[in-house]
C-alpha cells in the first residue's frame, strides 16, 4: 500500500485539478510546483542546497506559467529532490519516515499528466462515454 497510495494521490491530484478551466489550470499548477519546490526549506537537512533547489524550481515554475512542459519538468525535479531526501536528508513530513519516498512516487504521476498538457481527466472520461454512446445511437436509426 505504501507504493500504491502515492500513485492514487497523483491521479486524484490530476482529477481535482481537472475541475479548473484553462488557462487557470496551468497557472494554478505552476504555483503548486513552485510551492512543492519550497517544501523542504524549513528542515530538509541539506543546508544551502535547499535554497539553490528552491531557486531552480521557482524559475521553472515561472516558465510554467506559459508552458505545461516546464511544469512537468518541475515535478520531475521535485521527484529527484524527494529521492535525495529519502536517502540523505530529512523526510518531507518529519513524523513520517517514508514520506519523501511516497512523494517521489506521486510526483512522476503528476509530471506525466503535465507533460501531456494537463488535460481535463473529467473531460476525457466524459468524451469517452459519448464516443461509446454514438455508435449505439447510429445503429438504432
Amino acid at each position: 500500500m505504501q507504493y500504491v497510495a502515492p500513485v492514487g494521490i497523483g491521479v486524484l491530484y490530476a482529477l481535482l485539478m481537472s475541475l479548473a478551466r484553462e488557462p487557470h489550470r496551468r497557472r494554478l499548477n505552476a504555483l503548486m510546483v513552485a510551492g512543492a519546490g519550497a517544501a523542504y526549506l524549513s528542515g530538509g537537512g541539506l543546508g544551502g542546497w535547499e535554497f539553490a533547489f528552491t531557486a531552480l524550481v521557482t524559475y521553472v515554475a515561472f516558465r510554467g506559467l506559459d508552458s505545461w512542459t516546464f511544469i512537468g519538468v518541475g515535478w520531475l525535479l521535485h521527484t529527484a529532490w524527494d529521492v535525495v531526501h529519502h536517502v540523505k536528508g530529512n523526510p518531507i513530513i518529519p513524523f513520517a519516515h517514508t514520506s519523501s519516498l511516497g512523494c517521489a512516487i506521486c510526483d512522476p504521476v503528476i509530471a506525466l499528466w503535465c507533460l501531456r498538457g494537463g488535460p481535463s481527466l473529467i473531460g476525457m472520461v466524459r468524451d469517452r462515454g459519448r464516443s461509446r454512446e454514438e455508435p449505439r445511437a447510429t445503429m438504432a436509426r
